[in-house]
C-alpha cells in the first residue's frame, strides 16, 4: 500500500518503494519561502538516503499553480539564514543541484505557473511536461530589478541556447506550454487532459528499470550536461545583492499595491504588469 509523509506545505507520497511523488501544497498560490525551502532540503535528504527510489515526480495539489515566485512578505533574513547545504551552496541552490545530482530520475508535472522558483525546480529536474492548455512558466525577475537566484542564467543556456534564454530572462514574460515546448524549456507540452497519464506511464516503466543502470547514466549525461556549482553561487549572490536595493524595492512594492501575492488578475497575468511597471519612467 502506499505510503504518505506529511509535511505542512510539502507532502511526500511513496506511490511504490521505486517510485514516489512530491506534491506542493502551499495554497493559495503554492509561494516559496523560508519554510518551503527547509521541508524541501528535508524530502530530498529522505529521497537521497532512500535506495530504493528510481523515480520523483514533482507536481502540485494548487490549482492553477506548480511553484510560484518567492514570499516577497516572508522575513528575508530567514532564508539568508538557512545553513548551507551538503554542496556549500546556499540552501536553495543546494537543494536543487542536489536534486540534479540524485541517483534517481526527476520528473515535473506543470499544470499552471511555473514562475522564478517554480521555474528553477522544474529546470533542476531531469525531464519537465506541461500542459498544453494550462502550464505558464516565466522568469519575471528582471521585471522588477531582481537577478534570479536559483540558477537559470547557469541552465537555461544549456537547454535551449543563448538567444532563447535571454528572451526568457530579460523578457520576463509568462510562456505558455506549447512555446516552452518550441524553446526546450520543457520536454513536452501535452494536452492537459493526457498529461497525468503520459508521466504516470512514463514514471511507472522508468521505475521498473535496475536502478545501477538509471543512476550511472545520469551520472555520465550530467558530466557532459551540467553547469559547475561557481556559476550557481554567482547567480545567488547576484539575487541576494539586488533583493535588497532601493529599485527593486519599489517595483514589488507597486507589484504589491495592485494584487500581487493575492489570488486575482495580477498573478494570472504577472507577466502583464511586470511589463507595465517601468512605463510611466519612459515617458
Amino acid at each position: 500500500m502506499p505510503s504518505e509523509t506529511e509535511f505542512a506545505q510539502i507532502r511526500l507520497d511513496r506511490v511504490t518503494p521505486s517510485h514516489c511523488r512530491v506534491i506542493l501544497d502551499n495554497p493559495p498560490l503554492n509561494l516559496m519561502g523560508p519554510e518551503f525551502v527547509l521541508q524541501m532540503r528535508e524530502i530530498i535528504t529522505s529521497l537521497e538516503n532512500d535506495d530504493r527510489v528510481r523515480v520523483v515526480v514533482f507536481e502540485s495539489a494548487v490549482d492553477g499553480v506548480f511553484l510560484n515566485h518567492s514570499d516577497f512578505l516572508a522575513n528575508f533574513d530567514e532564508l539568508t539564514g538557512i545553513p548551507q547545504g551538503p554542496t556549500g551552496l546556499e540552501a536553495w541552490p543546494d537543494a536543487l543541484v542536489r536534486l540534479t545530482r540524485a541517483p534517481f530520475v526527476s520528473i515535473a508535472l506543470i499544470r499552471g505557473r511555473a514562475t522564478g522558483n517554480g521555474s528553477e525546480l522544474a529546470l533542476a529536474c531531469d525531464m519537465s511536461f506541461a500542459s498544453r492548455e494550462k502550464a505558464l512558466l516565466s522568469h519575471f525577475e528582471v521585471g522588477v530589478g531582481i537577478v534570479p537566484g536559483g540558477g537559470p542564467m547557469a541552465r537555461l543556456p544549456r537547454v535551449m541556447g543563448r538567444g532563447r534564454a535571454l528572451e526568457v530572462l530579460l523578457g520576463a514574460d509568462d510562456i505558455r506550454g506549447a512555446d516552452a515546448e518550441f524553446l526546450g524549456y520543457v520536454n513536452r507540452a501535452l494536452p492537459d487532459a493526457e498529461l497525468d497519464d503520459f508521466v504516470d506511464a512514463l514514471a511507472t516503466r522508468i521505475a521498473s528499470f535496475d536502478k545501477w543502470a538509471i543512476a550511472n547514466t545520469k551520472r555520465l549525461v550530467n558530466e557532459a550536461s551540467l553547469p559547475p556549482d561557481i556559476e550557481m553561487r554567482a547567480g545567488w549572490d547576484a539575487c541576494m545583492a539586488s533583493v535588497k536595493r532601493p529599485a527593486t524595492q519599489e517595483r514589488i512594492k507597486a507589484l504589491l499595491e495592485q494584487g500581487l501575492q493575492n489570488p486575482g488578475d495580477s498573478e494570472d497575468r504577472l507577466g502583464f504588469y511586470v511589463g507595465q511597471l517601468g512605463l510611466d519612467d519612459e515617458h
